[in-house]
Protein backbone atom coordinates (compact mmCIF):
# COMPACT_ATOMS: atom_id res chain seq x y z
CA UNK A 1 0.00 0.00 0.00
CA UNK A 2 1.50 3.76 -0.88
CA UNK A 3 1.14 5.97 1.68
CA UNK A 4 -0.24 9.88 0.06
CA UNK A 5 -0.96 12.76 1.61
CA UNK A 6 -2.84 16.25 -0.36
CA UNK A 7 -3.77 19.46 1.53
CA UNK A 8 -6.93 21.19 1.70
CA UNK A 9 -6.13 25.37 1.70
CA UNK A 10 -9.21 26.97 2.30
CA UNK A 11 -9.98 30.74 1.34
CA UNK A 12 -13.42 31.62 2.37
CA UNK A 13 -15.84 29.17 1.17
CA UNK A 14 -13.21 27.91 -1.69
CA UNK A 15 -10.31 25.38 -2.06
CA UNK A 16 -7.46 24.79 -4.13
CA UNK A 17 -7.60 22.23 -6.59
CA UNK A 18 -5.34 20.91 -8.67
CA UNK A 19 -5.66 19.11 -12.38
CA UNK A 20 -3.22 16.19 -12.69
CA UNK A 21 -1.44 16.86 -15.90
CA UNK A 22 -2.18 14.44 -19.05
CA UNK A 23 0.08 11.66 -19.52
CA UNK A 24 0.15 10.68 -15.61
CA UNK A 25 -2.02 8.04 -14.26
CA UNK A 26 -5.66 9.78 -13.66
CA UNK A 27 -4.76 12.47 -15.68
CA UNK A 28 -6.78 15.41 -16.19
CA UNK A 29 -8.73 14.66 -13.54
CA UNK A 30 -8.48 17.26 -10.35
CA UNK A 31 -7.36 16.04 -7.10
CA UNK A 32 -6.19 17.50 -3.87
CA UNK A 33 -2.33 18.18 -4.72
CA UNK A 34 0.45 16.25 -2.60
CA UNK A 35 2.42 13.16 -2.99
CA UNK A 36 4.20 9.95 -2.04
CA UNK A 37 5.41 9.85 1.64
CA UNK A 38 8.91 8.83 1.05
CA UNK A 39 10.54 6.69 3.53
CA UNK A 40 11.71 8.64 6.55
CA UNK A 41 9.75 11.39 6.35
CA UNK A 42 6.98 12.32 8.33
CA UNK A 43 2.86 13.39 6.53
CA UNK A 44 3.50 17.14 7.15
CA UNK A 45 7.51 16.70 5.48
CA UNK A 46 5.91 14.62 2.82
CA UNK A 47 3.36 17.62 1.71
CA UNK A 48 5.65 20.43 2.62
CA UNK A 49 7.94 18.89 0.22
CA UNK A 50 5.43 17.64 -2.71
CA UNK A 51 3.96 21.79 -2.54
CA UNK A 52 7.66 22.85 -2.86
CA UNK A 53 8.55 20.52 -6.12
CA UNK A 54 4.95 20.87 -7.73
CA UNK A 55 4.00 23.79 -6.95
CA UNK A 56 6.75 26.01 -5.59
CA UNK A 57 4.87 27.53 -2.18
CA UNK A 58 6.29 26.66 1.15
CA UNK A 59 3.39 25.18 3.15
CA UNK A 60 2.43 25.10 6.78
CA UNK A 61 0.73 22.23 7.46
CA UNK A 62 -1.86 22.42 10.53
CA UNK A 63 -3.75 19.13 11.11
CA UNK A 64 -5.23 15.62 9.83
CA UNK A 65 -8.88 16.31 8.59
CA UNK A 66 -9.64 12.90 7.29
CA UNK A 67 -8.23 10.08 5.22
CA UNK A 68 -8.68 7.18 2.82
CA UNK A 69 -7.88 3.96 1.81
CA UNK A 70 -9.15 3.45 -1.89
CA UNK A 71 -8.25 0.78 -4.28
CA UNK A 72 -7.43 1.79 -7.73
CA UNK A 73 -6.69 -1.11 -10.17
CA UNK A 74 -3.14 -0.29 -10.41
CA UNK A 75 -2.47 0.49 -6.49
CA UNK A 76 -3.53 0.72 -3.36
CA UNK A 77 -3.24 4.12 -1.82
CA UNK A 78 -3.48 5.54 2.02
CA UNK A 79 -4.32 9.15 1.18
CA UNK A 80 -4.66 11.36 4.34
CA UNK A 81 -5.61 15.09 3.55
CA UNK A 82 -4.30 17.75 5.77
CA UNK A 83 -5.25 20.98 6.79
CA UNK A 84 -2.30 23.82 5.43
CA UNK A 85 -1.75 27.28 4.39
CA UNK A 86 0.91 28.67 2.11
CA UNK A 87 3.39 30.26 4.25
CA UNK A 88 4.97 31.94 0.94
CA UNK A 89 4.81 31.78 -2.26
CA UNK A 90 1.99 31.76 -5.18
CA UNK A 91 0.97 28.54 -6.38
CA UNK A 92 2.30 27.77 -10.19
CA UNK A 93 1.68 25.01 -12.65
CA UNK A 94 5.23 23.01 -12.29
CA UNK A 95 3.31 19.82 -12.92
CA UNK A 96 -0.35 20.23 -13.00
CA UNK A 97 -1.64 20.98 -16.16
CA UNK A 98 -4.17 23.76 -13.93
CA UNK A 99 -4.72 25.08 -10.48
CA UNK A 100 -7.97 26.48 -9.48
CA UNK A 101 -9.78 28.23 -6.52
CA UNK A 102 -13.46 26.20 -6.17
CA UNK A 103 -16.31 25.25 -3.93
CA UNK A 104 -17.37 22.29 -3.16
CA UNK A 105 -20.69 22.60 -5.21
CA UNK A 106 -18.38 23.67 -8.18
CA UNK A 107 -16.18 20.63 -7.54
CA UNK A 108 -18.43 18.15 -7.35
CA UNK A 109 -19.16 19.04 -11.26
CA UNK A 110 -15.53 18.23 -11.93
CA UNK A 111 -14.02 14.83 -12.31
CA UNK A 112 -11.83 14.52 -9.15
CA UNK A 113 -10.30 11.10 -8.67
CA UNK A 114 -12.16 8.62 -6.97
CA UNK A 115 -10.48 8.94 -3.73
CA UNK A 116 -10.51 12.86 -3.41
CA UNK A 117 -14.10 12.35 -4.72
CA UNK A 118 -14.33 10.62 -1.26
CA UNK A 119 -12.95 13.74 0.36
CA UNK A 120 -15.09 15.95 -0.97
CA UNK A 121 -18.22 14.26 -0.12
CA UNK A 122 -16.53 14.35 3.57
CA UNK A 123 -16.14 18.05 3.44
CA UNK A 124 -19.44 18.59 2.53
CA UNK A 125 -20.68 17.39 5.43
CA UNK A 126 -18.13 19.30 7.84
CA UNK A 127 -17.41 22.33 5.82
Amino acid sequence: MMEVVAALIRRGDTFLACQRPAGKDRGLQWEFAGGKVERGETKAQALSREWREELGVELLVEDEVTDVTYHYPDVTVHLTLLAASIASGTPQKLEHADIRWMTLAEAKEKPFCPADRIFLERLEAIW
